[in-house]
């Protein structure tokens, strides 16, 4: 599945259909069916994704078409594993990016910690 990305903050249901390979009477049967697909409406009544409307999509997409989900199967699925993004985003967001000196300083703790657990080892014998 290739995936076209264009950086938009808001998508029409035809730009939804066309990068997500799904036809805009599939994109307005889900809504009715997913809960958190919930695509705003501009002034005019026509739908507006965001960037995060459209990954859901793609994730629902996954799930009934190649995982073959039914759709009450992949809304149980869903239902369960949003905590699970939601604990790892926040893990991602944690982590901070290390400079090549602090990478530097960890290998060289990380072989000194090999070569003491090798002389407890040692000892040991």
């Amino acid at each position: 599945m290739q995936v076209k990305k264009i950086k938009k903050l808001y998508y029409s249901i035809g730009e939804v259909s066309e990068i997500t390979g799904l036809k805009q009477y599939v994109l307005r049967y889900w809504e009715t069916e997913f809960p958190h697909l919930k695509p705003s409406k501009n002034s005019a009544g026509n739908r507006i994704y965001r960037q995060n409307d459209v990954d859901n999509l793609l994730e629902i997409k996954k799930l009934l078409h190649e995982e073959k989900f039914t759709i009450k199967g992949a809304k149980q699925y869903l239902k369960t594993h949003k905590n699970d993004k939601k604990d790892v985003q926040k893990t991602l967001n944690k982590v901070v990016p290390l400079s090549k000196d602090e990478i530097h300083t960890l290998k060289k703790i990380k072989i000194g910690i090999e070569e003491l657990l090798k002389s407890v080892d040692s000892l040991k014998d």
